[in-house]
C-alpha cells in the first residue's frame, strides 16, 4: 500500500475553453504541465464518492460548514480486477484549508473494509494510521458507493513553487448506480463540453501575476463540488425533501 497527504487552500472556477485559450500564455510562463499530462494532453481521473442512504454527508457538506469531510474512491485507470489497486482517500476541509489522505487499497478489499470494518493489508506505520482513521470514518458513518464521477484532467504546477498547482477538470461523466471504474452507457454529463472546472491548490497566498491574471479576465472563486453539484440537480428535478443552499 502507499499513501500521500495533501494540505493546502483550494479556489475553484468555471471558465470557458475561450477562456482558457486566453490566459494559457500566461500560465506557461510561470507554471509547467503535469508529468502525466504526456505530450500535453489531458489525463483521465475516475472516482466513486461514498454516502449514506439518506445522502447525510453531502447534505452536511453542502450546508457550507465550518469542517467537512468526504471519502471516495479514486484511480487514474479503469480498473475491474480483483487485484487491481485503486486510491481510497477522505478528504477533509477545516474554515477553506484542504487536507486529503490516501491509501491504496485492492478492489477485492474495499467491500469488506467498508462493509465489516475489515482493516485492508499495510506494510509501513503511515499506511496503517491512515486505514485505522479511514475505519473511523467508516464506524460513524453507514457508507456506500452512492455516484460515480469520471473526468478528464489537464494539471500545472509552478516552476519555482512545485506545491502550488492548477487543474482544469471538463467532459465530467456522472452515474448513481453500475459503480465500476469506466465509461458506461448510464453516464451524464454534468457541465457543457466548452466548460471546466479550473481549481487553484496553494499552501500560502496567491502570487501576484495570478491575481492579476484573474482580475483582468474577470474570473471570480465560487464553491463548486463535482458531488454536490449532481445532487443539487437531482434534488430539484426529483423534488426531493431535503434542500441545498445556493453557493
Amino acid at each position: 500500500m502507499a499513501i500521500a497527504t495533501f494540505k493546502r487552500y483550494e479556489k475553484k472556477y468555471l471558465i470557458t475553453k475561450e477562456k482558457l485559450d486566453k490566459i494559457m500564455p500566461t500560465l506557461l510562463e510561470y507554471m509547467e504541465l503535469d508529468p502525466y499530462c504526456i505530450g500535453g494532453k489531458e489525463y483521465r481521473i475516475y472516482s466513486i464518492y461514498y454516502d449514506t442512504e439518506n445522502h447525510d454527508i453531502i447534505r452536511q457538506n453542502s450546508s457550507k460548514p465550518f469542517y467537512k469531510e468526504k471519502m471516495r474512491i479514486r484511480s487514474y485507470y479503469d480498473k475491474t480486477d480483483p487485484e487491481d489497486k485503486v486510491f481510497m482517500e477522505i478528504k477533509k476541509k477545516s474554515d477553506g484549508v484542504g487536507n486529503k489522505r490516501r491509501i491504496k487499497i485492492k478492489i477485492k478489499e474495499i467491500e469488506p473494509f467498508v462493509k465489516e470494518g475489515i482493516l485492508p493489508e499495510t506494510k509501513d506505520y503511515l499506511s496503517t494510521q491512515v486505514a485505522k482513521e479511514l475505519k473511523y470514518f467508516l464506524s460513524k458513518n453507514k457508507v456506500a458507493p452512492a455516484l460515480y464521477v469520471q473526468y478528464d484532467r489537464l494539471a500545472m504546477f509552478g516552476k519555482e513553487d512545485k506545491e502550488f498547482r492548477m487543474t482544469f477538470d471538463r467532459n465530467l461523466r456522472t452515474r448513481r448506480s453500475n459503480f465500476t471504474l469506466g465509461e458506461s452507457d448510464e453516464d451524464e454529463m454534468l457541465l457543457p463540453p466548452d466548460t471546466y472546472i479550473m481549481e487553484i491548490k496553494i499552501l500560502g497566498a496567491m502570487p501576484l501575476w495570478l491575481t492579476r491574471l484573474l482580475s483582468e479576465n474577470e474570473l471570480y472563486s465560487r464553491g463548486f463540488s463535482k458531488y454536490g453539484a449532481v445532487y443539487k440537480r437531482d434534488a430539484k428535478e426529483r423534488n426531493l425533501k431535503y434542500a441545498f443552499e445556493e453557493d
